[in-house]
C-alpha cells in the first residue's frame, strides 16, 4: 500500500504556491501541549518526507518570557506575542493555530484572509455558527489549504482500515461502537483549566475527544449522519483555581478558590448513520485506570475491523467469509513499508508511535500545497462534524430527544 502523499499536479486550481525559494515559513500560535506535539512534527517532516522545505520561523504566544523558552526548546527561529502581527509578514506561508477553541475563528479567518494557509487543532471551533463562518472563508479563499489536525486519521492502522473498507472487505456498515476514555479529571482536586470553561472550550470530552470519534465516524465509513440521541453530564461541578502551566492536561490541585465547571465531564450519543447502519459515541474523563483509550469497533455485513489507540500499530480484521470452524479475528501488525506512512521512518516492523500521526498530517499537508490539491480534513469536514457535536448538545438538553441533521 502506499504512502497517502498525493503526487498529482493540479497547475489549474491555483493554489497558492511556496515562496521563490521553494520553502514554506510557518507560525505556530500556542506553546503548551499540543504546541509541543506541532513543534516537533514541524522539526521531522522533512528528515523524513518528501516536500517543500518548511521553516519553523516563529512560535507565538502570550507570555513573552514563556513563549521565548519554548521557541528555542522547540526549534523556532523566533518567538512573538502579537498573531496579528505575525499573520500579516510575508515570510509566513502557513499559520498553525493552537489556541483554546474560542480564538480559533478569529485567527483563522483572518489568516485565510491575509492570503495563508491554515491549520487549526480539533474541535474547528466552539460553536456551530463559528464553524460555518470559517468554512465559509475557506471556501471564499480558494488559493489557500485550510485544514482541521484531526491526527487520528493519519495512524497508518486507521489508514488501513480505511482502504479495506472501500475496498468492500466488510461490507455495509451495520454498527460501530467508539469511545475515548481518560482518566485525568478523575480526581476532584485537580485544578481548573481553561478546558473547563465554556467561554475558552466550548464544551468538554464531547468537543475534546468526541471530536475525534465523530471524524473517525464520518471519514471511515464515508457516511454521514442522520439522527442524533445523547446526553452529556458534569460530575464535579467545581475545582480550585490556579491551573498550572498553559493548558496542560493533569496536575494537582492548589487550594484557594473554587470555580464552576462550566463543560461536561462525559458525554454520549446513539446516531443513525445515511447508509441504515448505526454508531455510538461514548466519552468520558472519568474513566479510572484508562490514560488515552480511543477504541472502534466497526462491524459490517461480511466482517468487522478493531482498533485501539493504546496498541496503534495493530488492526484486528474478522472476515466473515473464512470457512465455518476456522473464523477468528486476524491480527494485523502494521509496521511493513507497504502499510501508508510506515515506510518513511524504520525498517519492517519496527513501531511507530502517537506523534507521529502529526508528522504524517504536515506531511500531507505541504505535499498537497506543492501539488496545489485540496487537503484534508478540511475547514467543511470540520464543519460537518461541528453539526453532529451541536446534535448532541441539543439532544442532550431534551432529555435525550432525537435531534434529525
Amino acid at each position: 500500500m502506499p504512502l497517502e502523499i498525493n503526487s498529482h499536479r493540479n497547475e489549474a486550481r491555483g493554489k497558492q504556491m511556496p515562496a521563490s525559494d521553494g520553502s514554506l515559513g510557518v507560525a505556530a500560535i500556542g506553546y503548551a501541549f499540543m504546541g509541543k506535539a506541532h513543534s516537533g512534527a514541524w522539526r521531522n517532516v522533512n528528515a523524513y518526507f518528501d516536500g517543500p522545505e518548511v521553516r519553523q520561523q516563529v512560535l507565538v504566544g502570550r507570555n513573552a518570557t514563556a513563549v521565548s523558552d519554548a521557541a528555542r526548546r522547540f526549534g523556532w527561529r523566533e518567538s512573538a506575542i502579537d498573531w496579528r502581527a505575525v499573520i500579516a509578514r510575508d515570510d509566513i506561508d502557513i499559520v498553525d493555530i493552537m489556541t483554546p477553541g474560542h480564538l480559533h475563528a478569529e485567527i483563522a479567518i483572518a489568516a485565510l484572509e491575509a492570503g495563508k494557509h491554515v491549520i487549526v487543532e480539533k474541535p474547528i471551533a466552539n460553536t456551530l455558527e463559528e464553524a460555518e463562518a470559517m468554512a465559509a472563508a475557506a471556501a471564499a479563499a480558494p488559493a489557500q489549504h485550510a485544514i482541521v489536525n484531526f491526527n487520528y486519521r493519519r495512524v497508518p492502522a486507521i489508514a488501513l482500515a480505511k482502504q479495506m473498507i472501500e475496498d468492500g472487505r466488510i461490507g455495509a456498515i451495520r454498527h460501530v461502537r467508539a469511545s475515548y476514555l481518560q482518566d485525568w479529571l478523575s480526581d476532584p482536586s485537580s485544578p481548573m483549566s481553561w478546558r473547563l470553561r465554556k467561554a475558552e472550550a466550548g464544551s468538554g470530552a464531547l468537543g475534546d475527544l468526541g471530536s475525534h470519534l465523530t471524524d473517525l465516524l464520518l471519514h471511515l465509513t464515508g457516511e454521514s449522519v442522520t439522527e442524533v440521541s445523547g446526553g452529556m453530564q458534569t460530575f464535579v461541578t467545581q475545582r480550585p483555581s490556579g491551573e498550572s502551566g498553559g493548558g496542560s492536561i493533569g496536575g494537582s490541585g492548589v487550594g484557594g478558590t473554587l470555580e464552576d465547571v462550566t463543560v461536561d465531564d462525559a458525554a454520549w450519543a446513539t446516531t443513525r448513520l445515511s447508509g441504515g447502519g448505526v454508531a455510538q459515541i461514548e466519552v468520558t474523563r472519568f474513566a479510572r485506570g484508562r490514560k488515552n483509550g480511543l477504541q472502534l469497533d466497526i462491524y459490517g455485513e461480511n466482517g468487522s475491523l478493531l482498533f485501539d489507540l493504546e496498541n496503534l500499530n495493530e488492526l484486528h480484521f474478522f472476515d466473515g467469509g473464512s470457512p465455518e470452524g476456522e473464523q477468528g479475528f486476524t491480527r494485523i501488525l502494521v509496521t511493513e513499508a507497504i502499510h501508508p506512512w510506515v515506510g518513511a521512518w524504520w525498517p519492517d516492523g519496527h513501531i511507530i508511535g502517537w506523534e507521529h500521526t502529526f508528522t504524517h498530517q504536515f506531511a500531507q499537508l505541504i505535499t498537497d500545497i506543492r501539488d496545489g490539491i485540496p487537503s484534508t480534513p478540511s475547514f467543511a469536514e470540520g464543519l460537518a462534524v461541528q453539526r453532529v457535536l451541536d446534535a448532541i448538545e441539543r439532544s442532550s438538553s431534551v432529555s435525550g430527544a432525537p435531534v434529525h441533521l
